[in-house]
């Protein structure tokens, strides 16, 4: 206990300086039955309490009274003599109370339920004397716990009386004298916290508490000095559940084991109550005589008492204001009542929340408002708004700093721009910083917000503050990254923005900042070789150009292994982690054009493709011929150009050279194994003997007729016309060119004199051996072909008098064998005019038509099959055109036509009886029988 006058004087200089509100406002009750009146309560009041919806009233005659929210009254006969203590539980329809049945020294405690009735009376479950031992002493204190199984009754004596067990039964309670003592006990109070029950006692002189959910009921004894009766109260959980005890000079809070904080609280305490977060002290003014009594409610009735509101957390008094003879101060409705001797009630309510901070606001206390809505469980924008206000009165007077603070605890609910803007006015850089950071570390800033921090540091060249900012959050980001990256290197920090690049994975920008501000290139390349293969094949087309332009040889060696079996370079641990048997293989043509000023490396490059994967790209393949043979074009060296010769035709050879693209390149560099080869393999065997002629090669040209004749007999005709056009002596080579022709018919002699005629080198002599052989076969084939006329026509006439004899004489069937089985004739048998003769039953086993003989009859198919087919072919006009046209020899086509009958004049429907036919051909196809003929002669 604070004895010292010091100590004394501090206190109530800290009390002093509470500041004084009017957050209630006092009215009188008025009865609502009488016009307005003041409404009266019952004469005689001795004990009251509240809850579960009414106000308990007790008299000196021992009714109890209930006050309704309607302000009925409603009693019952409780007690024989007087009501001395009411305990009305807030949790339960249940009242305790201590009185009077008889005169003398004899409390009795009653029990009653008040949701049920006895003869319209509320039920009394228990009735037992309040006697510690056998010693007849008054009550002085009671307290009942909200679980219904703790009841503690204090006495004059310094005894406390503790009943354990279902309290609104005998049967189920046991009763237990708890504390003993010689100072009448003033105050109990159970306390309720988990599973843990305490009881605080207070008297006179002490204060103590015993633990009750231990069964030895253990006792703390917690300070020195007491209190009067009313004068101690239990704080509710906002306070911790805090036993206050309202001395002469303080207000003591204590825990269940020590004592708490202490408020200078002066005067002489009639009354101390705790509800819903404020303290109640009524002291008698000090204006009125002294009056000693250890009650402390016995006062006369010219007593005038100060009533004083405090709020403990916030430190202020709510309220204050005097009454006469406040008898009790009760809360109920959600308003509190004051019960005065003289029968008045007067209620006192409370301000809304938004009422009190206005009036905080018109004294500038922002502090206290803060406190006070938080206090209140205002909701989070009320509070918000509280800080703003605090925030533009600070930045009115001039306190930026103070300003910025408050700003601060506002991110989330007010916009920021309405603070950016007020400080980039003011041009207060170091305070903008302190609230972008705050709006960053909440994970509230937009890019914006970040643009304007990292600008606020760079303007500072605080590179401190900058490198705390980009580096601090290790697990979370607060603000965007991309964005910082832009705005630190368009500052030149290029240092600060590859670390976030790098940290956070924005590779490209990572690369950009390396490869065109730093012109890193070396680590570039180290970056990309170290990225999945989707990001490295990417960066590799976007930088691959400079790359190679700066560090040939390392960007080549990647691109290689990018387009293989492209695996990050990285520690052994990543590596092993890898999945092996995804093979990650980029399309190498995609990168040829990075090569474009790197010849030898894009070479490299490109044999390293081909060996490794044989199936490459068609581009690579391309290029790299395209490369080879440049490389040839421009090689000096015999024995090296052979070489390099050599491996362009290998890869000519290859099947993955496009024909038209490596014949085109061939033709560019004019690389004659090249061309040669790839008209061979294309079958443009014209070509080829065509650029031998172009390169005036007659030796050439022979061979490649000799070579290709066969697949294209024109070629002879060429090189006879060729030859005929040059005018050095190619004697031999015509000579040589018109064997062949003879030897295979190839031109008729008259087209072969025609083409000699034009050079003037060729004489008579040339082509007398030709023309002499030409004579001779021919005369010989005429000699052949009267030969077969002749015979065709002895034939003819043999069958025609064959033909003759059949139709006109008889014919002798004298065959002995039957041609089928060789055996003898016999009747009945079957002869043909052939002169073939079967038995019957051979014919009917073999023959399969009774007209036909089974011998004759293959053959006669045969001749049947042609006869028809030349009929199908009778109006092939087209085809005959086209093989008129085609041929060398038009007279054999012509002759072809006429044996299938195509010529012979037909029969129309149309035509007049009796008309005769034009002749064999018509006049159309004459015509174009002798213009072919003419062409082709």
């Amino acid at each position: 206990m604070t004895t010292p006058q010091s100590a004394n004087t501090n206190k109530m200089a800290a009390f002093l300086q509470w500041r004084k509100f009017v957050f209630f406002d006092k009215d009188t009750v008025k009865d609502p039955d009488d016009n307005g009146k003041n409404f009266l309560l019952p004469k005689g009041i001795s004990a009251s309490d509240s809850g579960r919806g009414h106000i308990v009233l007790g008299d000196m005659e021992g009714k109890i009274w209930l006050l309704m929210r309607s302000l009925q009254l409603m009693s019952f006969q409780a007690y024989k003599l007087r009501v001395t203590h009411l305990y009305q539980l807030k949790q339960h329809s249940i009242l305790v109370s201590v009185g009077q049945d008889e005169h003398g020294i004899n409390p009795v405690v009653k029990v009653w339920n008040l949701d049920k009735r006895d003869s319209g009376n509320p039920l009394c479950t228990r009735i037992f004397p309040a006697i510690p031992g056998n010693k007849p002493t008054e009550v002085s204190c009671l307290s009942v716990h909200e679980n219904l199984n703790f009841m503690a009754i204090g006495f004059t004596d310094g005894s406390v009386v503790l009943t354990k067990g279902d309290i609104t039964r005998d049967r189920h309670s046991k009763t237990l004298t708890l504390h003993e003592g010689a100072s009448p006990v003033t105050g109990l109070a159970f306390r309720q916290v988990a599973k843990v029950t305490h009881l605080f006692v207070a008297t006179l002189e002490k204060v103590y508490c015993y633990t009750l959910s231990i069964k030895e009921y253990p006792k703390v004894e917690l300070d020195t000095h007491g209190c009067a009766l009313r004068c101690s109260s239990l704080a509710d959980p906002s306070q911790d559940s805090q036993f206050i005890v309202a001395g002469e000079e303080c207000v003591y809070l204590y825990q269940p084991d020590e004592r708490g904080p202490c408020f200078a609280f002066d005067g002489h305490k009639l009354l101390a109550h705790w509800h819903r977060g404020y303290l109640f002290l009524l002291i008698r003014d000090v204006k009125s005589p002294n009056k000693t009594c250890f009650s402390s409610g016995e006062s006369s009735p010219s007593d005038k008492q100060l009533l004083t509101i405090y709020d403990l957390d916030n430190k202020f008094i709510a309220y204050s204001a005097s009454f006469d003879d406040v008898v009790d101060v009760v809360a109920e409705w959600g308003s509190f009542y004051i019960l005065t001797r003289d029968g008045k009630m007067f209620v006192l309510q409370e301000k809304d929340t938004q009422t009190k901070l206005e009036m905080l606001f018109k004294k500038n206390l922002f502090v206290m408002a803060i406190n006070l809505a938080k206090s209140q469980h205002l909701d989070s924008d009320g509070v918000s708004d509280i800080f703003r206000q605090y925030g533009d009165h600070l930045y009115l007077k001039g306190d930026h700093d103070g300003a910025i603070q408050q700003y601060i605890r506002t991110i989330g609910k007010l916009e920021p721009s309405y603070v950016i803007r007020k400080f980039l006015d003011a041009q207060r850089i170091h305070n903008l910083t302190a609230y972008l950071q705050a709006l960053h570390r909440q994970s509230l800033a937009n890019a914006d917000h970040t643009t304007l921090l990292l600008n606020c540091y760079t303007k500072l060249k605080d590179s401190s503050k900058l490198e705390e900012f980009i580096k601090s959050s290790e697990n979370e980001v607060h603000f965007d990254v991309e964005i910082a990256i832009k705005v630190l290197r368009q500052a030149g920090y290029h240092s600060h923005a590859v670390f976030l690049a790098e940290k956070h994975m924005h590779h490209e920008w990572y690369l950009k900042i390396q490869l065109e501000d730093l012109k890193n290139y070396q680590e570039g390349l180290r970056y990309i070789g170290r990225l999945p293969f989707e990001q490295a094949e990417s960066n590799m087309k976007r930088y691959g150009k400079t790359l190679m332009h700066h560090v040939p040889e390392g960007t080549t060696l990647l691109l290689k292994g990018l387009c293989t079996n492209y695996q990050p370079s990285g520690d052994a641990a990543e590596k092993d982690s890898l999945d092996r048997s995804v093979v990650n293989k980029a399309n190498s043509e995609e990168f040829i054009p990075i090569f474009a000023n790197n010849p030898r490396e894009l070479k490299a490059f490109l044999e390293h493709m081909i060996e490794v994967d044989p199936r490459s790209p068609q581009g690579v393949y391309d290029t790299l011929l395209e490369l080879r043979l440049q490389d040839w074009a421009h090689e000096q060296d015999p024995e090296r150009k052979k070489v390099l010769q050599g491996e362009a035709v290998l890869l000519l050879r290859s099947d993955n050279t496009v024909f038209d693209k490596a014949l085109v390149l061939c033709q560019m560099h004019n690389f004659k194994e090249g061309i040669l080869y790839l008209y061979e393999k294309g079958k443009l065997y014209q070509q080829i003997m065509h650029y031998h002629m172009q390169n005036e090669e007659y030796g050439k040209v022979v061979e490649a007729c000799k070579s290709y004749g066969d697949q294209e007999c024109c070629l002879w005709e060429q090189a006879l016309g060729y030859f005929a056009r040059k005018e050095e002596d190619c004697k031999t080579y015509i000579s040589e060119v018109l064997h062949h022709i003879d030897q295979n018919n190839l031109m008729p002699p008259l087209l072969v004199v025609q083409t000699l005629a034009h050079n003037s080198t060729a004489t008579l002599s040339v082509i007398k051996d030709y023309l002499i052989n030409k004579l001779l076969r021919e005369n010989q084939q005429i000699e052949d072909d009267e030969r077969k006329i002749r015979q065709y026509r002895d034939e003819t006439a043999h069958l025609r008098s064959e033909i003759q004899e059949l139709k006109t004489s008889a014919k002798i069937f004298q065959k002995t064998k039957c041609n089928m089985c060789n055996s003898p004739l016999d009747l009945p048998s079957v002869h043909f005019l052939c002169c073939h003769s079967f038995h019957q039953h051979c014919f009917e086993s073999y023959a399969e038509s009774e007209a036909e003989c089974p011998t004759c009859t293959p053959e006669n198919r045969k001749v049947m099959d042609m006869l028809r087919a030349q009929d199908q072919k009778r109006d092939l006009h087209d085809h005959f055109n086209r093989q008129l046209r085609s041929s060398n020899d038009g007279f054999s086509v012509v002759a072809d036509y006429f044996g299938r009958g195509v010529f012979n004049k037909l029969t129309l429907v149309t035509d007049p009886p009796g008309s005769k036919s034009v002749g064999n051909l018509e006049v159309n196809l004459q015509r174009d029988l002798l213009i072919h003929t003419k062409r082709n002669s």
